[in-house]
């Protein structure tokens, strides 16, 4: 992970409803962390029968903040989940129960899995894991391009695998709900065998294939330029690789040692995430012939560049 800026600004109250857009509010949850920022995005989309995009983690607080939330004749009517992350979906359940609204995603934890990623889960070879919401279960399958619509809004579902294999966008005109995809400040996370760097580049260049006003993420602020976040994603991923490459020409090397030298000034509580995102790159690299691992793909296996 990087950051993109020092600061933003951001700073919401948790638990406080926010009129972000016209028929948009943003509630932030009480999850601040070094992996989450200042907590998890929670929007409600619609003014009379809504729909709610990323519940959160398994919070009561949080819970009671969406509820109370709600005006005179308003509902919850769906319950829409960008991906099985612990501080994403677990609560969709708990919202459930209390207002009966159906669950909608990609599928369950491994849903959308690239084959590689899924050798190394059977393998165990990986590691990975990290905040999966194993639990999660939703009652309707999103498909890509697939749309739910309510009164006043319409939303379409974007298969964005990379962070995690079920990882949906959703799109609401062109605004759109980027998840952990794109956040508002940070890049993302991509950590084998749960995250896919090969599918993370793919969903990125798929996002930028459409006109967007605006990205509203699941952590951070609003994007306001999301071509150009779009573009400074790809670009900063590119960069790592070339930076991987260079040190593998000099001598073969292992994920622990390419982190220790590429990311020297990544916070030593982030510094774990910072090997996670150099593996996925190794495999990248390693399904496209650049890389060669020196035996079977793993966390301790040193690598040598091909050319």
């Amino acid at each position: 992970m990087s950051r993109s800026q020092p600061t933003d600004g951001f700073n919401p109250k948790p638990g406080i409803a926010e009129m972000i857009a016209p028929g948009i509010r943003r509630i932030l949850a009480p999850n601040p962390s070094p992996m989450t920022y200042r907590g998890t995005n929670t929007y409600l989309i619609g003014t009379r029968n809504l729909a709610v995009i990323d519940p959160g983690p398994s919070s009561e607080p949080h819970l009671e903040a969406i509820l109370s939330s709600l005006q005179v004749s308003q509902s919850i009517d769906a319950i829409l989940v960008t991906h099985s992350h612990l501080d994403h979906s677990p609560l969709a359940k708990r919202l459930q129960e209390e207002t009966g609204a159906a669950i909608y995603a990609f599928g369950p934890a491994g849903a959308g899995r690239s084959a590689i990623m899924e050798t190394l889960a059977q393998e165990d070879v990986a590691g990975g894991g990290e905040g999966i919401d194993h639990a999660f279960r939703c009652d309707h399958v999103l498909k890509e391009g697939e749309t739910l619509s309510g009164p006043d809004w319409q939303i379409e579902a974007l298969h964005t695998p990379g962070h995690l294999g079920n990882h949906l966008c959703f799109a609401l005109g062109d605004i759109l709900f980027s998840g952990d995809h794109v956040m508002g400040w940070a890049s993302s996370l991509v950590s084998p065998p749960d995250g896919d760097l090969t599918d993370f580049m793919a969903s990125c260049r798929k996002l930028q294939d459409r006109q967007w006003s605006r990205f509203l993420p699941g952590h951070g602020a609003p994007i306001d330029a999301p071509h150009a976040r779009v573009d400074w994603l790809i670009a900063h991923r590119l960069e790592r690789e070339r930076a991987i490459l260079a040190e593998l020409r000099i001598a073969p090397r292992t994920v622990s040692e390419l982190a220790a030298t590429i990311y020297k000034e990544t916070p030593a509580a982030l510094l774990k995430a910072a090997e996670r995102n150099v593996f996925a790159h190794l495999v990248d690299l390693t399904q496209r012939n650049l890389a060669q691992p020196e035996g079977a793909l793993s966390l301790s296996t040193h690598f040598s560049c091909t050319d």
